[in-house]
Parts: structure tokens; C-alpha cells; sequence
């Protein structure tokens, strides 16, 4: 192990836990992977799941729940194409409904040709759809949104109140987002994330974004980790990580921390007061 690299200490009150998730396998991924070409095709536009796809999600869904990391959840943030909430709704989402409650679905039955039974919202964390978090922008039709008040329509229980514009206008036709630029969105992303109040926090976004974000990570540590940070995602990976505010940007309190000192006493430590003895001791 390289001798310059230590193991870091944080304040707990500074880190938020990441599951971080690629979306299942989409219909253009199997098209892509036969002929490139299609991943400019209108055919594809804004993919939905396959029946593969839906099945991944099926296994992710059994092991969140099997290993407690669905109770543990506060929030789940979502890209707002198609595939990615399909993936968000079927991992995070909620059970059947019970006692008669009636509340919006988190997605409703068939969406997107999912030929799916609709998903509760009952006793799951809420979802957010973000903009930033999106796959590359421009050029393959793929990436590019429907409206928003379609998918409202289509995924009730969604939170679609951060996006500012009902149709979407940051995909252009002509123009393929550059590289670094999805990178610097990424970090923009999060340190946006800074700023809500959750602690463990789910994000159900695409291999380009997490890749070209992850990259700008891992440098200060050993080679083999930086390689798990930024290694490709396949469809329906989930990896868990901790970001650091290491800037002040967050103001989260310290829930578990305590003063001490209830009730106030004499409590100078052994060590302090080794140092005191020298300099009590001296004679005028």
C-alpha cells in the first residue's frame, strides 16, 4: 500500500450514503449493441424496458428488500426519462394497498408497454425526478423526455416540481453533450444533493452520467478503488457509496453527537493536566 495514502476521518453529520443505480436493460440497448447506428434511430425515442429489462428489476428489487436497504432509504432521486423511472418505481417502489387507502401510484398499469400491474406509493420513500442527473444530452433520441405533463400521467406519485420546463429544452438535435461537460454537470449534481436534508439517498440515472461523474473521483486513493469507483455500471448495478462535505456546503445537524458534561463536573483530562505541571510548577 502506498505510504501517502491514510485512511480519512469525517464528522458522520457531513456524509450522505449514495445507492447508486443504472437504469435496467431499455430497448436500445439491445438495438445499440446489434448496430450502433441505432442509437440515433426516432424508433427508440425516450426507451422503455425490456421484458429482460423488467426481470432485472424484479432481482434488484428482492435484493433491496432482502437486505434491509429499502427500510433505509430516505429519498429516491430519479432521472426523468422513461427507463430510469421504470427501474426507480419497480426497485424502491411501494407494496399492494391495504385498508382501503387510496393514494396516486407511483407509476400506473402498463406504462411505458411495461404490461406491468400499477405500483403503490404506500410505504416506500418519496421520488423526485431531477433534470441534472440525466444520461448525455443531444443527438440519439433515446435520451430525450417526453413532456412532463405526460408523465405525470403516467407516474402519479412522482415529485416533477424541480423541473422548470414542461417540454424539453436542453436536447438538441444537432449538438452531443461534450464529455467533461456531463462530468461538471455530475459534480453540479452533487452538490446539489448537499442541500436536502436526507441522509441515505437512492439515484436511479444512466451508465454515461455515472461514469464521466464517478471519474472525477478516487485519485487520492489506492489504484484498485479508484478502478471500483469508476468502472462502467451494467444495467440494473447498484453500488453504494459516501460522499464528504469536506467545504461546508451542507448545514446537516449532528443528530447523534451529544455535549456531555450533564451534569457539569471536573472533568480535566489526565494528559491535559500533564501538560500543566511544568509550567504550574515554575518558581519566579
Amino acid at each position: 500500500m502506498d505510504a501517502t495514502i491514510s485512511p480519512g476521518l469525517y464528522p458522520l453529520h457531513r456524509c450522505k450514503t449514495l445507492h447508486l443505480v443504472r437504469h435496467a436493460q431499455g430497448v436500445h440497448n439491445v438495438a445499440g449493441e446489434i448496430d450502433h447506428a441505432a442509437y440515433s434511430s426516432e424508433e427508440y425515442f425516450d426507451a422503455h424496458l425490456t421484458p429482460l429489462g423488467w426481470q432485472q428489476v424484479d432481482h434488484l428489487r428482492n435484493h433491496v428488500h432482502e437486505t434491509g436497504l429499502s427500510k433505509k432509504v430516505d429519498l429516491v432521486i430519479v432521472s426523468p426519462l422513461l427507463r430510469t423511472m421504470q427501474t426507480a418505481v419497480g426497485v424502491f417502489g411501494g407494496e399492494g394497498y391495504k385498508d382501503g387507502i387510496e393514494v396516486p401510484p407511483l407509476m400506473v398499469a402498463n406504462a411505458g408497454q411495461s404490461d406491468r400491474p400499477e405500483i403503490s406509493s404506500l410505504n416506500c420513500p418519496p421520488f423526485v425526478a431531477v433534470e441534472l442527473c440525466r444520461e448525455h444530452l443531444g443527438v440519439h433520441p433515446c435520451d430525450r423526455r417526453r413532456s412532463i405533463n405526460e408523465y405525470r400521467s403516467l407516474f402519479p406519485a412522482i415529485d416533477f416540481s424541480l423541473i422548470e420546463n414542461d417540454d424539453d429544452v436542453l436536447w438538441k438535435a444537432d449538438t452531443r453533450e461534450k464529455n467533461e461537460e456531463v462530468a461538471a454537470r455530475g459534480l453540479k449534481f452533487l452538490s446539489w444533493l448537499w442541500t436536502r436534508k436526507e441522509k441515505e439517498i437512492a439515484i436511479v440515472t444512466h451508465s454515461g452520467f455515472l461514469y464521466h461523474t464517478l471519474s472525477a473521483f478516487g485519485s487520492d486513493c489506492h489504484p484498485s478503488v479508484k478502478d471500483e469507483i469508476c468502472k462502467h455500471f451494467a444495467n440494473c448495478e447498484l453500488r453504494s457509496v459516501v460522499i464528504i462535505d469536506r467545504s461546508m456546503m451542507g448545514s446537516d445537524p449532528a443528530t447523534t453527537n451529544y455535549p456531555g458534561k450533564i451534569p457539569s463536573g471536573l472533568d480535566l483530562p489526565s494528559d491535559v493536566a500533564d501538560e500543566k505541571l511544568p509550567d504550574e510548577g515554575k518558581v519566579n
